[in-house]
């Protein structure tokens, strides 16, 4: 049995719109539109999934409503509203030397540019200003932090990406 290729959540299902299948869509990629570069989608939790084609989309107000192939009533497109949109992480486009996406960031180790590890990647989000890297410190950290926001600034904050030793170095004070 071979094991099911990783995915990527890149948005979810909306409440229904109108009465022949038509739903709203929550995109999470950089361009809102963005989502319908991807097909197929999986439809459903962690990953695991039914896969659908977008049949028509469109700009709706300040979002965005599709209808997929097979889902033709309003009880259809209640069926699958709240899902998550997820693709197949080979699906994603390819990266330049030096690019990263966050996915592949989780679980690294961070350290100072001093050697004092900080703990490990936990998540990143957005913030309105810049990105932030949550790190989850070691158990009995020297300066009894539990976790740490790092803003994500490239040469500022984040001096080096190392995938291949699995660290982050940052010039960031352990006491913050």
């Amino acid at each position: 049995m071979s094991q099911a290729s990783e995915t990527v959540v890149i948005g979810k299902i909306g409440a229904p719109y109108g009465v022949k299948g038509w739903v709203k869509i929550n995109s999470y990629t950089d361009i809102l539109d963005g989502i319908f570069d991807y097909a197929p989608w999986l439809l459903g939790q962690d990953g695991q999934g039914r896969e659908f084609q977008v049949d028509q989309w469109r700009k709706h107000n300040n979002g965005l409503i599709a209808k997929l192939v097979g889902v033709e009533s309003r009880d259809d497109a209640e069926a699958i509203k709240n899902l998550d949109i997820s693709i197949k992480a080979e699906q994603l486009p390819p990266l330049e030397q030096d690019e990263f996406y966050w996915r592949d960031l989780i679980g690294m180790q961070v350290v100072t540019e001093s050697g004092y590890h900080l703990g490990t990647v936990k998540e990143l989000f957005e913030t309105g200003a810049n990105d932030v890297m949550l790190v989850r410190a070691n158990p009995g950290d020297a300066f009894g932090q539990k976790e740490r926001m790092v803003p994500y600034l490239v040469d500022q904050v984040i001096k080096q990406v190392d995938i291949a030793a699995n660290t982050i170095k940052v010039d960031w004070d352990p006491g913050f």
